[in-house]
């Protein structure tokens, strides 16, 4: 044993879930390279070996169902990381359909204590502290058709809503898990070459363009987003619960602080300090 090994899974179940491309994928074979037994649950095809793989779609409760019934055992860490754009199903997909596959696995006992749920927000997500009140009235829906109903008569079915509501949902849960001895956190990613974004590179991947050109980096890779997502839910991060770690390369910070003052005006809107 060494102190290291509180940054490694070995001896534990990693579930990853939309682990089959960009960011889930990095993260599952990273999970696997820290000693982790790997599950995988997606819609599309997983092409990772030595994980069990497990069909899943997030826009149907009994799909979900079906998928933790299916997983079973013990999860040490819950990695939430499917989303879409846009389209139908998408307040399912990208916030209620997880919210109920970890409600379901909560009611099966499958997440032990010193467990941890990670989430991929976004960009999107920042600055949810000004429609909390909103939010929390979200959160507070009791089950998958309800919170669908909710969404929908309010016309927030959309990518920015349900990345809001991704975030309020982390820091809301921070007490109620921790008393059940399980961590909750979220990463929110900078532009990051991934399937999705270079689906839509007109806006994701052209978002702060400018400031890696001066910085002369690139947008990330789904590994170089992985990598924290994995220290969240990892023995090492023990003192970390209900944050959003931003993951921007500083894009945000920079804005704020005027060090990049091209950023500021951006970084203000998109944290709410308009």
């Amino acid at each position: 044993m060494s102190l290291f090994d509180a940054f490694r899974f070995d001896g534990k179940r990693v579930l990853v879930v939309g682990g089959a491309t960009g960011m889930g994928a990095a993260a599952a074979e990273l999970a696997l390279d820290l000693g982790a037994e790997v599950v995988v649950m997606d819609y599309a095809d997983v092409k990772l070996s030595g994980v069990k793989a497990i069909r899943l779609n997030l826009a149907e409760k009994a799909s979900i169902d079906a998928a933790v019934d299916e997983c079973g055992g013990s999860v040490h860490a819950l990695l939430a990381c499917a989303g879409v754009a846009d389209g139908p199903g998408i307040e399912r997909i990208n916030y209620i359909g997880h919210r109920h596959l970890i409600d379901r696995a909560l009611a099966k006992d499958m997440l032990p204590r010193g467990s941890a749920i990670g989430f991929i927000s976004s960009a999107a997500g920042l600055g949810w502290e000004k429609n909390l009140e909103l939010l929390k009235e979200l959160i507070a829906t009791p089950d998958f058709d309800s919170a669908v109903a909710w969404v929908q008569s309010r016309d927030m079915a959309n990518y920015y809503w349900m990345k809001q509501a991704v975030c309020a949902y982390v820091s809301s849960q921070a007490f109620p898990m921790l008393k059940r001895g399980i961590r909750i956190n979220a990463i929110c990613p900078g532009p990051t070459d991934t399937p999705l974004a270079r689906a839509n590179k007109d806006v994701w991947l052209a978002f702060g363009a400018d400031f890696r050109a001066e910085l002369g980096i690139q947008a990330s890779t789904p590994i170089e987003q992985a990598y924290p997502l994995l220290f969240l839910c990892s023995e090492a991060a023990s003192g970390i619960n209900g944050i959003t770690l931003i993951t921007d390369a500083g894009y945000m910070s920079s804005g704020i602080t005027g060090s990049y003052p091209n950023a500021t005006m951006m970084a203000k809107v998109l944290m709410g300090r308009s």
